[in-house]
């Protein structure tokens, strides 16, 4: 069933207009009429066409891009190359995700929060994500109320495990419009040389390594708007790319950088329609959704662009700008990501406008204060992987098109080195875990943290630390063990090894001083794993 499925996408994906004629497939030369006349302009547009470009009578009717485009492989190709790379990518992806859970590792709380998200939509609900305090509305932290086509499969199979395989699925499913793209306009080996960088770039494996996000809803998303703007399918492309709004509140000015990048195309009308959009969902879902939805009637991360955690309150705003922007070079490893960046698509996506869609990203991951936006590590870089390859492929068309022969050369050579580099820096990132036998073995710790999981009933409410959260939220009503001092948890749950060397000694009086009028009593103690059970207040 799941070949068929991939088959019929990888069917579906090619488009039909593939940006040549079909009669230039036949040996018979084409006939061309001795003379047009002049049309008269259409209607809508006031300059000759229905979306608002502009064209020159006398102008040549073909640019040396749209020649390159023209030029593009002609034919059928053969796919199941495309679905062998989509499946062996999955695989890997899921074998690394499932590795890091059977070992019990939990990165972060992020899979907890977004199991009780889905769990939330899968009983026809509200998102409420009790980790981040009782009551609290998913929507009132980041907007992504796209996570509800997760519900349905959730509803299926209620698990930790079910938001895994569809971050895997999610990202695998996108290899295949940005190989097939690939494939159709730069040749079959060539193109699927840009699949295989994509399908293993160090983007993707990091996202994958740290369980469940959002961002990977966006990453199919992007993927096929992608590709269809890369076929010259404007409007398909745009109503891709405005789908994420959908996905975080930060993509808003991502869908406003591609309006800009259709108006420099020259769809002028589309374009500037898609920025607007991009540029007011960004605004009305920062300072009017979210703050609804949130219980203290904020968006609570304006304060991660300040330099200290906290919005800026000295100062003029013009000098803290400057002060923003003079940071957003360094430490020096954002330059490292930088090059990081650039290096996977051989230099070639700086040649492509499209590069600028991942601009704003960019922008608001450096100029933030938390350390883990900037490197190379977690899951905020999966999505520039798209569209850094697309703007690779779209670059490598255009160096084909250049008049210098060595652009031209290099435009043949870069697919190569691409698929080079991803192969290198596979062995630099999570991907290479693969190959070591720890990768599947499981701490002694294991079966304890097993028995701790079972002394809390399913049903009861319980404050955990990152240590056993994700496998406590399923069947449990789980908080963040310092969210909220209201919270009358049945059972504080603390993993001592993941508190580092500031964990509480005396765990009973640590959550009677966090959850003040209660008390607690242990009733589970072993091998850092403490559990005491609320027995009054």
């Amino acid at each position: 069933m799941d070949s068929i499925v991939v088959l019929v996408v990888v069917r579906q994906t090619v488009p039909v207009d593939h940006g040549y004629d079909e009669r230039e497939q036949t040996a018979e030369p084409r006939t061309e009429p001795a003379a047009v006349p002049p049309r008269a302009p259409a209607a809508g547009g006031g300059d000759g066409t229905s979306d608002g470009r502009v064209v020159d009578p006398g102008a040549q009717p073909q640019s040396r891009i749209h020649r390159a485009l023209r030029s593009a492989v002609r034919g059928p190709l053969v796919h199941w190359p495309v679905t062998l790379l989509t499946f062996v990518a999955f695989a890997a992806y899921l074998t690394l995700s499932l590795a890091r859970w059977y070992r019990w590792e939990n990165p972060s709380w992020d899979n907890a929060i977004f199991e009780q998200a889905v769990a939330g939509y899968a009983r026809l609900g509200a998102p409420i994500v009790p980790i981040k305090g009782p009551d609290f509305n998913q929507l009132g932290d980041h907007f992504s109320p796209l996570l509800v086509v997760l519900a349905p499969f959730y509803r299926l199979f209620p698990s930790p495990v079910t938001l895994l395989v569809a971050q895997c699925v999610l990202v695998a499913v996108s290899i295949v419009p940005i190989t097939l793209v690939a494939r159709r306009l730069l040749g079959a080996w060539p193109g699927l040389a840009v699949g295989f960088a994509y399908a293993f770039a160090w983007g993707i494996q990091s996202a994958v390594d740290v369980q469940f996000h959002e961002y990977s809803l966006a990453v199919p998303i992007l993927a096929f708007g992608m590709a269809a703007f890369l076929t010259e399918r404007w409007r398909a492309s745009a109503i891709w790319v405005v789908l994420l709004l959908g996905v975080k509140e930060d993509l808003g000015l991502t869908v406003a950088a591609f309006g800009v990048v259709l108006w420099l195309r020259g769809q002028r009308r589309l374009g500037a329609v898609v920025a607007a959009t991009g540029a007011v969902g960004f605004v009305l879902v920062l300072t009017v959704i979210i703050p609804f939805f949130n219980p203290q009637s904020r968006y609570d991360y304006w304060g991660k662009l300040s330099e200290d955690g906290s919005a800026a309150s000295s100062g003029s705003t013009v000098s803290g700008l400057l002060d923003t922007l003079a940071g957003l070079l360094t430490p020096a490893v954002k330059i490292e990501t930088l090059v990081m960046l650039v290096v996977i698509t051989a230099l070639v996506a700086l040649r492509s406008p499209l590069a600028l869609v991942a601009v704003p990203t960019l922008v608001w991951r450096f100029a933030g204060s938390t350390v883990f936006y900037w490197g190379t590590t977690w899951h905020y870089s999966v999505i520039l992987m798209p569209i850094l390859f697309a703007a690779a492929i779209d670059g490598i068309v255009r160096l084909r098109a250049s008049r210098f022969e060595l652009l031209r050369t290099y435009a043949r050579l870069a697919p190569v080195a691409m698929a080079v580099v991803a192969a290198v820096l596979v062995t630099q990132f999570p991907l290479r875990d693969l190959w070591s036998p720890a990768t599947y073995e499981r701490s002694d710790r294991i079966a304890s943290a097993e028995r701790a999981v079972a002394a809390v009933p399913a049903g009861a409410s319980v404050a955990s630390d990152r240590g056993l959260i994700v496998q406590l939220a399923t069947d449990r009503e789980v908080y963040w063990i310092s969210t909220d001092p209201s919270v009358r948890p049945d059972y504080v749950v603390v993993d001592r090894l993941s508190w580092g060397g500031n964990a509480p000694v005396d765990v009973e009086q640590y959550a009677e001083r966090a959850y003040p009028g209660t008390a607690y009593s242990v009733v589970f103690d072993e091998d850092g794993y403490v559990i005491v059970e609320r027995t009054a207040g």
